[in-house]
């Protein structure tokens, strides 16, 4: 299975899942449960609503056997450290940002060659961080520096518990010292970005449902598809600005290998996650709005996302664990820019 990184062709993934199946019939105890728990980021209740029932018949198709696939959402930092401490049962953790699976790699819930066990690193898709405004963008907002117009109001989750918290303050400071600040520059933006932020959501689906309400404030900063979505529900309320230059985000997948938390079969649960990089799983991925690893998903599923200059993690720091060391330590530079913001 380590060999599985390799496998970038449908053909590969659906042998792949097909194959798990036969051993899971083979190897499974009578009583194993026949449920996974999955535990993910806020925005991925309707990406998993539709691909939980396609994998499910797949799986049924193939094995016989018949999931049900039980989903739990939340501030990704947050929903790995209720798995960490045992407040949230789960079999596979499908978060926002790797360094929260990483987080449980390093505590023993998760196996050290993590990434290296599914296509692509573990990452079935990308997104990148937007902005949603009223109708007409009366506020004129097309940059980053247009949020710090005076009096405008934005909405967006806290980066101490969110992905999507933690994605914009990135983006934010991508914007500045990718086209030519200095860091001093980059921190004193952020702390004047998060004083136009009156109250941090936990998640950003809370923070989509404050912004819903017409008095909710001028801007959202957010996920890609969770603006898509809400531009769509919003019966012509809502538009997106889509910035000259954002974050790439990678959103990344892993099974739980400690039988302390994880209940649902290993080979169940790696069907699961293979299935994500199938066919199907990949055009519905595109429909709902995530950038799927694969480009021509989106071309067969009629999608055709805007482009824009994505910022690799690697443009402002070595990687993502040194990323998350330096800008979300407990003394690192976005608690420092909350701190500045309240002076």
């Amino acid at each position: 299975m380590r060999d599985l990184q390799r496998w970038l062709n449908v053909g590969a993934v659906v042998a792949a899942v097909a194959g798990l199946s036969a051993i899971a019939i083979k190897n499974l105890p009578k009583d194993a449960p026949y449920r996974i728990v999955n535990v993910s980021y806020d925005p991925t209740r309707e990406l998993y609503e539709a691909i939980n029932p396609q994998f499910a018949a797949a799986y049924a198709r193939q094995s016989g056997r018949h999931l049900t696939i039980v989903q739990s959402h939340g501030g990704s930092s947050r929903q790995a450290r209720k798995v960490a401490n045992g407040e949230q049962p789960a079999d596979v953790v499908t978060l926002g940002l790797a360094p929260d699976i990483d987080s449980l790699r390093k505590r023993g819930f998760v196996a050290q060659d993590w990434t290296e066990r599914l296509p692509n690193h573990a990452v079935p898709y990308t997104s990148t961080i937007v902005f949603v405004v009223r109708h007409g963008n009366p506020r004129g907002i097309k940059d980053w520096t247009d949020l710090l117009a005076p009096g405008l109001e934005i909405v967006m989750p806290d980066p101490r518990t969110s992905g999507n918290g933690k994605l914009a303050a990135l983006a934010a400071w991508a914007a500045v010292t990718t086209r030519g600040g200095s860091e001093s520059e980059a921190v004193t933006f952020l702390r004047a970005l998060f004083r136009q932020v009156p109250v941090f959501d936990e998640g950003a689906r809370g923070a989509a449902l404050r912004f819903a309400n017409s008095e909710g404030g001028d801007v959202h900063i957010t996920w890609e598809n969770e603006a898509i979505r809400e531009v769509a529900e919003s019966r012509g309320e809502l538009d997106i600005v889509y910035p000259p230059v954002s974050i790439l985000a990678e959103p990344s997948v892993a099974w739980i290998d400690s039988d302390a938390v994880r209940k649902a079969s290993r080979d169940d649960v790696r069907a699961y996650l293979l299935f994500l990089f199938s066919d199907p799983a990949q055009e519905t991925i595109a429909r709902l709005g995530y950038r799927p690893f694969k480009p021509e998903a989106a071309q067969k599923a009629g999608v055709v996302f805007p482009s824009l200059e994505l910022v690799p993690v690697t443009a402002i720091a070595r990687d993502w664990n040194d990323a998350y060391a330096r800008f979300f330590a407990e003394d690192g530079v976005i608690q420092a820019a909350f701190v500045l913001r309240n002076k």
